[in-house]
């Protein structure tokens, strides 16, 4: 209890109260439009929160972190577009209700299910924190070390039938954090003799112009479009009533998205994908999933909603993050010397605490927003997509030149916005490469520190944890080299039975 009025303490700040709003009424507004998602604001607001106190620069970011899906669900429902990718399961089974005029009713049930799948996650988190405490000050150098190698290949092996070209991009992103001068030898590392490489490519350059720039040209050479819903008429209290005859799928829904949501990697869309089969398998009425059922829309937007409070976990504990939102918060905490990990748990035990009682507080924020003002949300649907564009690259290159005053951070955003839209055309992802940058710049710090007490290569694993995470990295290489060759032999069985057809004939 000491530690919750610490931590409230914390929040009790006028500034404090107007990131709260801020956030999470914003991030409503930036969900709701779609072609913009939480990834893009928080790149563009990230030199921004650099400047304020990390209690206010995080409690922005979570703001939009963790309300973006609440707004991504009304253009899901309404007209048949996800706000952010996360609501495209929304979409499948909200539009089909909106179509048959249950606009009112889907997107009631939308924000319940949302504000169930949100306080299920941080009471989870909360909840886990005496285990974290404990848990965290047994992670050495080795343990972090082997803990962001597991969570590099949980990312490449999570796009699926994309394995190679995601190890590729992750790679990538660990040889760009290498750039620039050795902190330790103090010697100049792939800078090829120029001398704006010498301080390293910044990570808030690339994430600026993977996501914001990258979004900002797709929607300038994309014809312009501007959607016009209808507006929602009705008290929308009533989806909360309605989620009690689902509470099932909710609470099983929200159980998957903590799970998933801890695992660096998966995410959302594991978690949605895994609730929405349960659900359709254990509902009298699967036919309709797809086509308009209310379970399908809760086991959706609870799922996917669960996700952000349980991604805190392995970055608070760890230091890892576990998706690119976490890893361009992870370069908040550094900038104010607040380093997530065992010391945290140790020396900042309120400030942590804050940041549970602000994912609480942003929930209900949003939920009584949503409530009241869905149909201001959506006029904010109708901004014409080119003219989303011009804003957007116009807030990146402010924000770029602003980190340090550097034309030559302009032209390297510009270039990483290009690749960010190439890596679009191509359905290629963008996300290993942040995150081979963040976790590549852990692993080499972490391997530095344990090589003055690793004499052979036995010696990295020769601590339970350790070994531990060792044996999980075996499996998990190992059951995807047994999913590979399942899919060879199925591959075989069906080229064998085509030419046997082709034979007959």
């Amino acid at each position: 209890m000491e530690n919750i009025l610490a931590g409230a303490a914390l929040l009790a700040r006028w500034d404090v109260v107007i990131a709260l709003f801020a956030g999470s009424i914003g991030g409503v507004i930036i969900g709701a439009i779609p072609g913009v998602g939480p990834a893009v604001a928080i790149a563009i607001l990230l030199p921004a929160t650099f400047s304020l106190d990390p209690i206010v620069g995080l409690t922005v970011l979570l703001g939009i972190y963790g309300s973006s899906m609440y707004g991504g669900a009304l253009p899901a429902v309404l007209i048949n577009t996800p706000g952010t990718a996360v609501n495209a399961l929304t979409a499948s089974d909200g539009y089909p209700m909106t179509l048959r005029g249950q606009a009112h009713r889907a997107v009631s049930l939308a924000y319940s299910a949302s504000f169930w799948g949100g306080i299920f996650g941080i009471l989870c988190l909360i909840l886990l924190t005496p285990l974290l405490a404990w848990v965290a000050p047994q992670f050495g150098s080795r343990e972090i070390f082997l803990a962001a190698l597991l969570g590099i290949i949980l990312v490449v092996l999570a796009y699926r039938g994309q394995v190679m070209a995601a190890g590729m991009l992750a790679m990538f992103g660990v040889f760009l954090q290498t750039v620039g001068l050795d902190a330790i030898t103090y010697t100049q590392r792939y800078t090829f003799g120029m001398t704006f490489l010498s301080s390293g490519v910044n990570l808030i350059v690339v994430v600026l112009g993977l996501f914001a720039l990258s979004q900002a040209f797709f929607l300038l050479v994309e014809p312009d479009d501007s959607p016009k819903p209808q507006p929602v008429s009705g008290s929308l209290f009533g989806g909360f009533k309605e989620l009690l005859k689902h509470k099932r799928i909710a609470t099983v829904a929200s159980g998957f998205g903590v799970i998933m949501g801890m695992v660096p990697g998966v995410g959302e869309f594991t978690a949605q994908f895994m609730s929405y089969t349960y659900a359709q398998k254990t509902s009298k009425d699967p036919d309709s999933f797809g086509n308009g059922s209310p379970e399908g829309l809760v086991a959706s937007e609870a799922a996917n909603n669960a996700v952000p409070a349980a991604a805190m976990i392995p970055l608070l504990a760890l230091g890892i993050p576990g998706e690119a939102l976490t890893a361009m918060m992870l370069s908040v905490f550094y900038v104010h010397n607040v380093i997530p990990g065992p010391a945290l748990f140790q020396n900042n035990i309120d400030f942590v605490y804050a940041l549970y009682l602000a994912l609480i507080i942003l929930n209900v924020i949003v939920v009584l927003f949503l409530i009241s003002a869905t149909n201001l949300m959506t006029k904010i649907i109708q901004v014409p997509t080119r003219l989303l564009g011009v804003i957007i690259l116009m807030l990146s290159f402010v924000g770029v030149y602003s980190l340090r005053n550097s034309l030559s951070d302009c032209m390297m955003a510009a270039g990483f916005g290009v690749l960010g839209l190439v890596l679009k055309r191509l359905n290629l992802p963008i996300v290993p490469i942040v995150l081979g940058m963040v976790l590549g710049g852990i692993m080499e710090v972490k391997l530095r520190a344990a090589m003055a007490r690793v004499k052979t290569p036995f010696d990295m694993i020769d601590r339970p944890i350790a070994f531990i995470i060792f044996i999980v990295i075996l499996l998990v290489l190992g059951l995807h080299m047994r999913a590979l060759v399942r899919d060879w032999q199925a591959n075989q069985k069906d080229a064998d039975h085509d030419l046997h057809d082709t034979q007959i004939r």
